[in-house]
Formats: structure tokens, sequence, C-alpha cells
């Protein structure tokens, strides 16, 4: 048994009878040692959802020959799957504008190693996060906006990605539209923060609107990025209490709060590989 698990699968299929036992007997026949599984089927949609962790043994392949051997059982159960190497620390490009709420936060988990990520990049069209960013050892990427040519700028955010070799990139408070075109090439991989509970509230002041209407509730939402503006699947949500003494700006100051919370929680979950797309909605093994 291996010390530390080295090692995701994920898994997406058909729900079907025998799924369980043919991926943990497949691991146990190979010497893997399971740390940690879940599965969930969806009755809904009749697909089966499954994340295991698992260490090499002694008898245990090299990973690139038990994927090989893995493939004839996904092929028995139609399975779309992946083998991570656990131990590797996922390479994250931040986005951002004028609020640094969300960015700080992430750079001061990142800086104390409460997340484990690699960020090789931050990209923002402005320049007010430069200092904080270039404290941290990060290069940052000032790419401005021209309104009358977006995809100029979004080509050389895209270039930025792709030199960083990139497996997540995350909108913290980046207030840009994204166009159709990026945002297919960034599907399943983009992450962003509304800083609003979702689907209430879209736009500029999703705050100011829950005020006029006396909500008593607030939150944010944590989403993959699509072509549809605010729509997409969703991955991790908060919200806090409020009640008629509160002001906009307070409801602002209590949302950026919610904000660093849900957004670190959502990159974390991405990351670890506890997140599957379900349609238009996701499975998260927490």
């Amino acid at each position: 048994m291996a010390d530390k698990p080295a090692w995701v699968l994920t898994i997406t299929c058909p729900d079907t009878v025998g799924i369980v036992a043919a991926v943990s007997g497949f691991l146990s026949t190979h010497d893997c040692f399971i740390t940690e599984a879940a599965q969930f089927g969806d009755p809904l949609s009749s697909r089966f959802f499954m994340r295991i962790v698992f260490g090499a043994g002694a008898m245990t392949p090299p990973m690139a020959e038990l994927e090989k051997l893995f493939t004839e059982v996904a092929a028995r159960f139609q399975m779309i799957w992946k083998l991570h190497d656990g131990s590797r620390k996922a390479r994250v490009v931040i986005l951002v504008s004028k609020f640094g709420h969300c960015l700080n936060d992430l750079l001061h988990r990142y800086h104390t190693g409460s997340l484990p990520i690699e960020i090789p990049a931050v990209i923002s069209n402005h320049q007010d996060m430069r200092s904080i960013v270039e404290w941290h050892g990060i290069p940052y990427h000032y790419l401005a906006v021209d309104k009358h040519d977006k995809t100029a700028q979004e080509n050389r955010v895209m270039e930025v990605i792709g030199r960083a070799d990139a497996e997540l990139v995350v909108l913290a408070r980046y207030m840009q539209i994204l166009s159709t075109d990026m945002c297919t090439r960034l599907q399943g991989k983009a992450i962003n923060i509304h800083h609003s509970f979702l689907p209430s509230f879209k736009g500029a002041k999703p705050y100011h609107q829950a005020h006029s209407r006396g909500v008593k509730i607030i939150g944010a939402t944590a989403h993959y990025v699509t072509p549809d503006l605010d729509e997409g699947p969703i991955i991790e949500q908060g919200v806090e209490r409020v009640d008629h003494t509160h002001t906009p700006d307070d409801l602002v100051a209590i949302g950026r709060d919610i904000e660093n919370v849900v957004l670190a929680r959502a990159v974390r979950w991405h990351t670890e590989h506890r997140v599957l797309l379900n349609g238009s909605k996701t499975v998260v093994f927490r």
C-alpha cells in the first residue's frame, strides 16, 4: 500500500449494474489500494458518476500500462474516463479586473499552501492588481481591452493561457463578457464567480437589485463559463442572512466575503477532480 494516494480515476457512463464491481475488481487485481471512493447514479439522466482515489502497490504496473489495461473495462460500460496524477499541482491562470478580493484570497491560499495549485500567470485589463501579484512572484499580464476590437485582446489572453499550459482559468471578478468563441475554447476548464445567488439578480448590480427587493439572504455562485452569460453549470454557492438594516454597501461587503469562500471551494474541487459535468448541472464529490 502506498503511503500517499497518488492517482484519481474519474468516470462518467450510462448507469447499469456492475460498474462499481468491475472498477474496484480491476484495481484490486492490479494491486491498487483504494483510499477514497464516491459514486452517484442520476435517476433523471440515467448517468453514473464515480471518483476513486488509489495508491499503487508493489505489483501495480506503470500507470501508462494500467491505463491501457483499463480501456477494456471502460469500453464495456461506455465510459468517459480519465486517470489523474493526484500528486501534480494544477496550473491555474487567473483573470481579474479592478475588484481584487477574490484574487487576493486565492493568492493567499496559494502562498500559504492551503490551495495546492500553481499560478503561472495573472491577466488583467487594468493595472490595479500588478503590485500584489508581482509581490507573490507571479507574472502579471496587462492586456487592455479595445472596445472596437475585443477579439484581438481575447486572442492575446488565449496566447498567455496557452504558453502557461493552464489546466484551469479562473475569472476572479473579471468584468468582461467573453465571446462565444472564447467560451467554447475554454469549455469545462474556466470558472467564474458571480456576485449573486444565481439564477436571480443577474447583471451589473445584483446586490442593489436584491436590496430593492428586500431579500433576507444574499449569496454568490461559482459556475463553469459557457456562451450563455451566467448560466453555466453551477459548482458551488454560498449565502448569508441579511435584514432591513443593511444598506446596499453592507450587502456588497458581506457578498465579497461569500465570493472568496465560494470561489476557493470551486477551484479546489475542480483541481482535485471532484467535479463531473452532468449536462447543464454538476456532480460534486466533496
